[in-house]
């Protein structure tokens, strides 16, 4: 049998270096990694300020919103009910986007305890997750940049990319 030869100086800077940049890595991943999901989540709790109420419609009260009036952050209109036995609000605000004009009637849900109304249908729910769409393009450069994973975003680009797209065509 030989016996085992002491660790050198050098064998043992190397072993060293070698934990050292283990080290660093693990932190860079999980740093970016923290980073990716927090943008998400961002993006989730961003779009579900109004994707409740757009998604989950059973017992919202439904209607269209003539548009008759815009300010600077709101536009107003008489709301009409959906069902001819509700009596719904009067007159509703909805937020003013590029989307809302002036003289144009809205597919809307109604907000619970107030006048204020979001878009309903397709153009609603995608509108709803716009936020959702930029945190997916966002994280993706993340996730290139900082976990170097180029699959992974492009994944998410592509997802990004899609609902933006998307959310552009039906509003």
């Amino acid at each position: 049998m030989i016996p085992a030869m002491p660790a050198t100086a050098s064998s043992s800077r190397q072993v060293s270096r070698q934990a050292s940049v283990a080290a660093l890595q693990f932190g860079r991943i999980a740093a970016m990694g923290t980073v990716a999901v927090l943008i998400l989540i961002a993006g989730v709790w961003a779009s579900w300020r109004t994707a409740p109420y757009v998604m989950l419609t059973k017992g919202r009260e439904h209607g269209t919103i003539e548009v008759t009036r815009c300010g600077d952050d709101t536009c107003t209109g008489p709301f009409t009910p959906a069902s001819a036995g509700s009596p719904g609000p009067g007159r509703v605000v909805i937020e003013k986007t590029v989307a809302v004009r002036k003289g144009q009637t809205y597919a809307v849900v109604v907000k619970p305890g107030g006048d204020e109304v979001v878009r309903s249908g397709p153009a609603g729910i995608l509108y709803a997750w716009v936020p959702m769409g930029g945190a997916l393009l966002l994280a993706s450069v993340v996730v290139a940049g900082g976990l170097r994973r180029t699959r992974v975003a492009w994944v998410l680009a592509l997802a990004g990319t899609a609902l933006l797209t998307a959310a552009f065509a039906a509003v």
